[in-house]
């Protein structure tokens, strides 16, 4: 028996069938794969062909709950979500199956609740993840799946996943720029840096490889009440004397601010506070990805994940909310000033309660990938929604230092000019 393999849209072998056998074993392959028996008109999933089935059994038993799959009805393919279509496509027929309909709306989750729930076990759903052994992210796996690479920093894996007690997304935004478009906007992105080195410009138009992934979010709900303690400044102006260079006695109006205790209470209400739920990724390139269409907001399906990777959260309920708090505090601090008055404020004490916090566990999507420059390996995203790019670039000195030397020369010229006057 001759069996040809399909994976990721290519063609390998023929194999035996205990060839095949061993690179299940060995996670070469994937249950997903197609395949392809010699003499037979169909392709069909690997663990379907004759004489592997008990692989597929032996192999799954002890995998945890994964996002489901979804099989194209033409040729048993696993069907893959079409970014902006809300449709998913097979990528091995073309075939193209319409998404369900968003079941529900949207709905903001009790905060205190869900906390004594995560603490006593309940109301978590059970996933299959693997943690890369270079970057520590945590990848979410779909059904199935042992082997791959990390989507953070394409370290290959093949490993049982380990079992993950965790929270059900209760939202996404699903992928609206294609996998092209993404590359387009990184192109454009390296284009407009203008200290880049010339030779990255060109390096750039053949990158090709990039990783659709959900990046887990929480957003909070909540009523804050602060109590503060300040003082209030009040400007005024004396007139001061004072000897010029050339030795003649001048005055001049100089500003003084006479302070006033103040205290009170303001409140501040914040809606949809954004905190990225993993640390994989730098902070500040995944802040600047923002902002994201969050009215846009779809009830959780599987089927947005079809053919994307995702992460499952590292930063917890509670530690998200800690660094909501954080975000909240400058809008609360102007309030506060704005409500202290006057022509300057200071803030000697506050302390602020929380009410009514409720919460969403959420996934957005991004584009990412890495490119190798010069023996550096530089990371970038995507917004999978706006087309944003942020992420690391090489810099080119020389370019660099003719910049400054060209400023040096402009400001060098207008003091001898100066001095010509």
């Amino acid at each position: 028996m001759q069996i040809t393999i399909n994976r990721d849209g290519e063609n390998h072998g023929p194999y035996t069938l205990e060839q095949v056998r061993g690179l299940l074993a060995d996670g070469t392959l994937q249950q997903t794969d197609l395949a392809h028996v010699e003499g037979t008109d169909n392709w069909m999933p690997v663990t379907q062909v004759s004489g592997l089935e008990k692989e597929s059994t032996e192999s799954s038993s002890d995998i945890p709950t994964t996002p489901s799959t979804f099989k194209c009805t033409g040729c048993a393919g696993e069907l893959v979500y079409s970014p902006g279509a809300a449709s998913m496509e097979c990528p091995y027929c073309g075939a193209t199956v319409e998404c369900p309909e968003p079941k529900g709306k949207v709905l903001e989750h009790d905060f205190e609740s869900q906390l004594l729930a995560l603490e006593s076990g309940a109301a978590t759903t059970t996933v299959a993840e693997v943690d890369c052994e270079a970057c520590g992210a945590k990848n979410q796996l779909e059904a199935n799946q042992t082997s791959g690479e990390c989507a953070f920093c394409g370290t290959p894996f093949v490993q049982q996943p380990q079992s993950a007690n965790t929270l059900q997304p209760h939202a996404v935004l699903p992928f609206a720029v294609t996998r092209e478009q993404g590359l387009e906007h990184f192109r454009s992105w390296i284009k407009s840096r203008w200290f880049a080195p010339n030779k990255l410009k060109q390096f750039a138009r053949d990158i090709e490889k990039l990783k659709g992934l959900y990046l887990p979010h929480w957003t909070y709900d909540t009523h804050t009440i602060t109590d503060y303690t300040g003082q209030r400044g009040e400007a005024y102006y004396v007139t001061e004397s004072y000897t010029d260079s050339n030795g003649n006695r001048q005055t001049r109006q100089v500003r003084r601010i006479r302070w006033y205790p103040a205290w009170g209470r303001v409140f501040v209400n914040f809606d949809d506070i954004l905190i990225p739920a993993s640390d994989t990724l730098p902070r500040k390139f995944v802040d600047e990805l923002e902002p994201w269409d969050l009215p846009k907001l779809t009830p959780y399906d599987d089927a947005y994940l079809s053919g994307f990777q995702s992460e499952s959260y590292s930063t917890d309920l509670r530690a998200g909310f800690n660094s909501a708090k954080e975000k909240m505090e400058p809008e609360i601090d102007g309030k506060i000033r704005w409500d202290i008055g006057g022509d300057e404020q200071r803030i000697l004490s506050k302390t602020t309660y929380y009410h009514d916090i409720t919460f969403k566990y959420i996934l957005l999507p991004v584009w990412i990938s890495a490119y190798r420059f010069k023996n550096r390996t530089f990371q970038f995203l995507v917004n999978a929604r706006t087309g944003e790019v942020q992420g690391e670039r090489p810099w080119s000195w020389i370019k660099i230092t003719l910049a400054v030397l060209a400023i040096l020369a402009v400001i060098v010229t207008i003091v001898y000019f100066a001095d010509q006057k």
